[in-house]
């Protein structure tokens, strides 16, 4: 992942910690990371670590609620090994038990899972609010963030494509949804960000991903998310739909080209 990153042109990445679907995890290679180590050294500063769309911290089958969290504590175990990790985590789907007791369910697995001693941040990724998703609007991250004890082992991705069709309108008052966000969660908790147009209009609650410029957020907001003051040091990730490297190599380009200082990831 690594080399296919250096080959786009990028200075960060981002990979699934396992199976997306599911399934046990790869054994560990200490040479691996010892490799990987020497690459990251000159080439990336922080990588970011996605949880299998299978861990569900809120299902109302308990058994799944607890095969997430022992997966999500074997991830994040792995993630120290390497420093400079984030772990990105779609909050859960409540699965028709309400909002407030999956909130809950995920704050409660947060607190047994999270370490004092660990390394890694885990980031709660804003929704597109589809279904029964958690996080499909800020405050009830926000919910989540209040009701975990080690809040300097959580943060917040910021999914472009997601917060679109959940209904914050960043085309038309980007200013003003980060203004909400800082009110309601803390611009400081704001760790990373997935750039995605989005297929759909806004409010659209559907989550799907377009090429950079080629969807309804537009080429002109994306601008001025990788020229905000807010988010320049933060980790980019690419999530679009492309058929190979090139298709990011090229958004990349693009991307470094209108940023201010040509230095955002």
């Amino acid at each position: 992942m690594a080399e296919k990153a250096l080959k786009a042109g990028a200075t960060t990445f981002q990979y699934f910690s396992r199976n997306p679907r599911g399934g046990s995890v790869k054994s560990l290679n200490i040479k691996d990371i010892e490799n990987f180590l020497k690459i990251k050294k000159d080439n990336f500063s922080q990588i970011v670590a996605h949880s299998p769309y299978v861990l569900n911290l809120c299902s109302k089958t308990e058994s799944i609620r607890n095969y997430s969290k022992n997966m999500l504590a074997e991830d994040l175990a792995r993630t120290d090994l390497i420093p400079g990790v984030l772990y990105n985590l779609h909050p859960g789907s409540h699965t028709g038990q309400g909002k407030d007791l999956g909130i809950e369910q995920i704050s409660k697995a947060l607190n047994e899972v999270l370490k004092q001693e660990q390394k890694t941040v885990v980031l709660l990724e804003t929704m597109a609010g589809k279904g029964s998703e958690i996080g499909g609007n800020f405050s009830e991250l926000r919910k989540i963030i209040d009701n975990v004890e080690l809040k300097s082992k959580i943060g917040v991705c910021f999914d472009t494509c997601h917060v679109f069709d959940s209904g914050y309108d960043i085309v038309n008052d980007l200013d003003g949804v980060f203004e909400k966000f800082d009110n309601t969660i803390g611009i400081g908790m704001l760790k990373a960000v997935h750039l995605n147009d989005s297929k759909n209009l806004c409010a659209s609650k559907k989550d799907r991903h377009e090429k950079i410029g080629k969807g309804n957020i537009g080429m002109e907001t994306f601008s001025k998310i990788v020229n905000n003051p807010y988010l320049r040091n933060l980790p980019f990730i690419l999530e679009t739909p492309q058929e190979s490297t090139e298709g990011w190599k090229e958004e990349i380009a693009v991307l470094r080209k209108i940023s201010e200082n040509g230095t955002k990831n």
